[in-house]
């Protein structure tokens, strides 16, 4: 697999796609970029590599990686303290969903004199924003799961109120994406796993959504239909490059289309990150089977749709939801959790937060702060279980 794609930004798909980098960051203009990655990938070879490609072609490339899994506004207010001090003019938003939506955050408020959170996705808000000077972003993803390189806004822990925000502005969509499956040989099976069920969550429930887009729908059922085919490959064996190549194009896909909106699982999960500082991808994947069960009545005929098109033999809602149930165990995802040290301490929290996000407004069944409280201590005891069994 090898192409240049336009949708919904221009980019670069296919392996060693990465040694374009420098060439990428001038198309935008960049001659000095800062990158912007996690701690965990800094001092990795695809890291090094990429900084030493940039400075051997004349750009001048620092790092900055001071950020959390779930990143934080003092992480991005960190991140613009580095990208002033060292005079840069572009952004390489490298990682998994931490570095990206970090990167893409820093390069969003390297120029404004509004807090952050004055961004917040609410209303208008992004129109307080100076456009002119937002840094240009090319995007690097490393895993296969948030699709965060195709998006116009950034998950953003604000730490004294324990909440995630989502920042937005139509600018942060990065000019340049680069889909090199090469960078996401070395991931461990458990967060390819994990990542991946975060891709096939946002395809889910844009797919599930009832709001009216038919083309994001269209691009979710073949997300779903790429993850099904291809996520027990990548995670069974981490250099099969057709795996990692289709994973990564199914991850970009489940990020556009939740245009269509999300729901029930990511307004769980954020919640639950913001308290526990939990894993997204692997929270989504928990409570995927607890969310579609509970949201049976309103999404049955359309979850038999999908099971048809994506090739399952029984294609009811159970036979679905049994294909969830089987990919989870084939691919080593925990039931319930628990297994996260998360317990029932903040129930009633939670079921408030949850009704709060936004991911909540597009759900199929709009559910009350109590019911979301139900369905997450189902996902912390571990029901439902298989329909068949």
């Amino acid at each position: 697999m090898n192409a240049n794609w336009n949708y919904p930004t221009a980019m670069r798909v296919g392996p060693g796609r990465i040694a374009e980098l420098p060439d990428t960051c001038r198309e935008l203009g960049i001659k000095a970029p800062l990158l912007v990655t996690d701690p965990g990938l800094c001092d990795l070879p695809m890291v090094e590599g990429a900084v030493i490609g940039c400075r051997d072609a004349g750009l001048r490339c620092e790092i900055f990686s001071d950020v959390r899994p779930n990143p934080t506004g003092r992480n991005v207010a960190e991140g613009v303290r580095s990208y002033l001090d060292g005079e840069h003019d572009g952004v390489i938003a490298f990682g998994g969903g931490s570095g990206l939506d970090a990167g893409k955050a820093i390069a969003l408020m390297a120029g404004q004199s509004v807090s952050i959170w004055a961004l917040e996705d609410v209303g208008d808000n992004w129109l307080q924003a100076d456009s002119d000077t937002i840094a240009p972003i090319v995007g690097v993803p490393t895993t296969a799961g948030t699709g965060s390189e195709v998006g116009r806004a950034s998950v953003i822990l604000d730490e004294s109120a324990e909440v995630k925000k989502i920042i937005f502005h139509p600018r942060m969509l990065p000019g340049i994406v680069i889909l090199d499956p090469e960078l996401t040989v070395g991931l461990p099976a458990d967060l390819t796993a994990a990542t991946g069920m975060d891709a096939l969550s946002h395809s889910l429930e844009a797919w599930s959504s009832p709001a009216f887009h038919p083309m994001a729908e269209g691009i979710a059922a073949e997300g779903i239909r790429l993850v099904k085919a291809y996520l027990p490959r990548a995670v069974a064996d981490g250099h099969d490059l057709e795996a990692r190549a289709q994973m990564l194009v199914a991850s970009t896909m489940g990020a556009t289309s939740f245009q269509r909106g999300l729901g029930a699982m990511h307004a769980l999960s954020h919640p639950l990150g913001a308290l526990y500082d939990a894993h997204h991808g692997t929270l989504n994947a928990i409570v995927m089977p607890y969310v579609l069960q509970a949201n049976r009545a309103a999404i049955e005929s359309r979850i038999a749709r999908l099971a048809l098109y994506i090739g399952l033999g029984d294609t009811g809602f159970d036979g679905f939801l049994n294909w969830i149930l089987a990919l989870r165990s084939e691919i080593a995802i925990p039931n319930d959790l628990s297994v996260l040290g998360i317990d029932d301490a903040q129930a009633e929290r939670i079921g408030q937060m949850a009704l709060q996000d936004p991911s909540a407004g597009t759900n199929p069944i709009p559910y009350t702060a109590e019911q979301y409280r139900a369905v997450f201590l189902e996902a912390l005891t571990g029901k439902p279980h298989r329909s068949n069994a």
